[in-house]
Parts: C-alpha cells; structure tokens; sequence
C-alpha cells in the first residue's frame, strides 16, 4: 500500500513511453492499464499515434501515452509519428524508457534515451521480457542501462507475464504530482471509439498478413451506429493499401482473409461498444497514402 505526505490526497500523471520499436511498449501499457487498450503485434513499430491507456487505483491515475518508437521520418506518416514523440515529451510528468532486455543496447535505444533525458522530467528505465532471459544476462542488461542517463528508477519486468509491474506502477505513483485526475474512473483510453476500433481490425490485419503488406495499410471507419437495445451497431470501416496486388492480398481466396480478419477484430469491438456489432470491410487502394495530408488527417493525430 503507497502512502502519501501528510496533505496529498491524489496523484495524477502523464506518463510517456519512449522506446525503439518493437521493444514491447504496447503490452506495457496493456499491463499497467488491466485491458487491452493498444494495438501490439510482433511485427515493429505499429504503434502510429498517442494512444494513451489510462491506469486507475487508490489515489492516482496515470495517463500512458504510448509513443510510436523513434525512427529516421521517410515520409508523411513517419514525419507525423516523429513530431507526436516530440510533442508528447514535451508535456509529460514521467518517462518511460523501454528496452528489450533479450537484446543488446543499440543506436535506436541510444537515440531512445537521448529524447527521454532531454524531455527534463524523471525518467525510469524499464528493462523489459526478461521472462525469457538468464538471470547473468539480466544483470548484464540492468548494467547497460543504467549507463543510459541519469534515471530516476530503473525496473526488470515481464509486460507478457506481470512480473515487476506492480513495483513499476508503485514508483509511477510515486513520483506522479498532486492533482486531480484528468479522466473518469470508468474511463481505459482517451481514443474516440472510432479510432479504437480502426486500431484493432488493422492489429488483426497486421498479425495475418505479417510481411505481404508491411506497412502500407491503414483502417478508417467510414461509418458508425451505435448499438440499441433493439439493433446491433453498424460500422462500415476501410482498409488503405497502397497497391491492387496489396489488395487482392488483403481480400484473400474468394474474401477469406478479409472475412478473417472482421471475425477476428469483432469480439474486441464488442467489448469496446458493449454490445453486438454488424461489421463490414472494405479494401481500397490509395497509392502513396503515407503521403497524403488529406487522409492522414482523417486517420488523427
């Protein structure tokens, strides 16, 4: 049980994850939230705005903005996912720094690092899947990291198995500021609900379709009805590709991976909605996309 100061009746943060891609941010936030709230796939750096999580408990909230990993911008989209790590980092209370602790510490950790420490906040280094690696390699990863800055914590732990978490969140909790809190109890993300159900039908496109169609696919709900007591909701959504033989790879033999991927996506909707949902994809193709202002506008920040 955290205790407070004499006075301090709640905490409340904004916490930013900083980290390469594919170092396990997205099940981080995941975990410390208690729901699945952010797309994850094993396939790097999908993860394209500030989806925040938002972590609840006796006296605080963290809000987690979970950042896309730290790249060389190539084009429209990236640049625009570059300035969202910038703009988030400027705002935030806490930085999580994410490595991967069955990897080495390389360039794209290093340039990681050198944007949390800048951001002139706390930073915690997290060491992440140690579930998976030997306890000397452990002690070799905590070492490294600990050459990374001046942090202010640094955590092993497992964001697939929970192991660590709870002494992470008890450190957030402690260095986040008094204040009220910026959501409702209730509340697990700060997305639009159009916008989370965008993100799950592309994370199940993204873990059937792995290197056919990197990323050059996006999902746009075109039309939503909200569920009744009488009626399903009715949502009508768009798969972007970039290309007719990206298409044909998206619908599939006679509809079946599109069909797959809606069945897939649908339970997670569901969840969302509270309540049943009617589906319906389609995929269009729109070269250069990752290019197009118009279209990136409409798929938010």
């Amino acid at each position: 049980m955290l205790t407070y100061p004499a006075g301090v009746e709640f905490r409340c943060a904004l916490v930013g994850l900083a980290g390469r891609p594919n170092v396990g941010k997205s099940t981080l936030v995941n975990r410390i939230v208690g729901e699945h709230v952010t797309i994850t796939s094993s396939r790097p750096q999908t993860t394209r705005r500030r989806i925040a999580g938002i972590a609840h408990g006796d006296g605080w909230q963290l809000v987690l903005a979970d950042l896309p990993g730290i790249q060389i911008p190539r084009d429209g989209l990236t640049r625009r996912m570059a300035e969202s790590v910038s703009e988030t980092l400027a705002d935030v209370d806490v930085v999580l720094l994410v490595l991967d602790g069955t990897q080495s510490i390389g360039g794209g950790d290093r340039a990681s690092a050198e944007a949390a420490f800048a951001a002139g906040v706390p930073v915690i280094v997290v060491v992440n899947k140690v579930d998976g690696v030997p306890p000397e390699r452990i002690a070799a990863s905590m070492q490294a990291a600990a050459e990374l800055g001046p942090f202010a914590e640094l955590h092993p732990v497992s964001a697939k198995t929970g192991d660590g978490v709870p002494a992470l969140i008890d450190d957030l909790v402690r260095l986040a500021p008094e204040g009220p809190a910026l959501f409702p109890d209730e509340a697990r993300s700060s997305d639009p609900v159009r916008l989370q159900i965008s993100e799950l039908i592309r994370e199940q496109a993204l873990r059937r379709l792995r290197d056919e169609v990197p990323h050059a696919l996006t999902v746009v709900v075109e039309e939503y009805d909200p569920p009744t007591r009488r009626r399903a909701a009715r949502i009508e959504a768009s798969i972007y590709v970039d290309s007719k033989s990206q298409q044909g790879i998206v619908i599939g033999a006679g509809g079946a991976m599109i069909r797959d991927i809606g069945t897939s996506a649908r339970p997670g909707i569901e969840r969302i909605i509270g309540g049943k949902v009617m589906l319906e994809l389609r995929v269009r193709t729109q070269r250069g996309w990752r290019d197009d202002p118009a279209l990136l506008d409409r798929l938010g920040p």
